[in-house]
């Protein structure tokens, strides 16, 4: 039987590994990992070195290219989603609020930070979907019971992100984006948006959720090889490789919806026995 779980930890995996060999590869940043403040962390190329450095691994270890204990697997996305987490409080949240010279009624202005809160989201819902019998407070320390205190947060700060990114679809003319074969862009544009947000709002309240969450990972898995792949093929220079971000973003995001799919499989198993 196919595994949902094992496939999505694959694909936010991958996603993870990409974002760290860009890093590398530009010595910087990406402003959705952290935006153009604090200054000093962008003058010092060390700090996105080793930082890519660790998201290649920890994505490695979540993806399961690397065998590891599924102990191991569970800290490592906790730890990566506490990584994100606090990057949108420390760095996300004062540059929009002192440093940012537009406006914060638009939703672009949020674009980066909402994509760091999916990631928040996806590491701490690919941590849930690890057997919890591996798994004592006993013999963690108190950080890592506090990061299992976030883990329903997961779900939340995911939806978040799927639902205003829909909502983008209607604030800004996206129709440019609908590769010219399918025709009618614009109806697919707000097909696409209404899509996003109905799933975030069905996956949020639990309604539906296995089916649901299914859609949208098949939704944004075909955004990622209609749409996202061959942008990224004709132009992966553009923007230090924007076009390639955005394509791993997708597949990353269905990585996540396709976890909580099977997670949902699990639960009913469980409460079966």
């Amino acid at each position: 039987m196919i595994s949902f779980q094992k496939i999505g930890s694959l694909f936010y995996g991958i996603g993870i590994i990409v974002y760290g060999i860009q890093q590398i590869i530009i010595c910087d940043f990406r402003p959705q990992i952290l935006p153009d403040f604090p200054k000093w962390a962008h003058t010092f190329i060390i700090f996105p070195i080793i930082t890519g450095i660790a998201m290649i691994i920890m994505g490695l270890v979540i993806s399961g290219i690397i065998k590891a204990k599924e102990d191991i697997k569970k800290r490592a996305s906790l730890y990566l989603g506490f990584y994100f987490l606090a990057l949108i409080f420390l760095s996300h949240i004062p540059y929009l609020l002192f440093v940012y010279p537009h406006k914060l009624s638009h939703l672009g202005s949020w674009g980066d930070a909402l994509k760091e809160l999916a990631f928040s989201g996806g590491s701490f819902i690919i941590a849930n979907s690890f057997s919890h019998r591996l798994f004592s407070f006993t013999k963690y320390n108190s950080f890592n019971h506090a990061l299992e205190k976030l883990v329903p947060l997961g779900r939340i700060f995911y939806c978040t992100t799927i639902i205003l990114f829909g909502c983008n679809h209607f604030a800004y003319d996206l129709s440019g984006m609908v590769p010219k074969w399918l025709c009618i862009s614009v109806f697919w544009s707000y097909f696409g948006g209404t899509a996003l947000i109905m799933a975030g709002t069905a996956i949020l309240f639990k309604v539906w959720l296995q089916p649901i969450a299914f859609l949208l990972a098949l939704m944004l898995f075909l955004w990622f090889i209609i749409l996202h792949l061959p942008n990224a093929i004709a132009d992966p220079y553009s923007g230090r490789g924007n076009a390639i971000v955005s394509a791993f973003d997708a597949l990353l995001f269905s990585g996540v919806a396709l976890v909580l799919a099977d997670t949902k499989i699990k639960t009913n198993t469980k409460n079966e026995v």
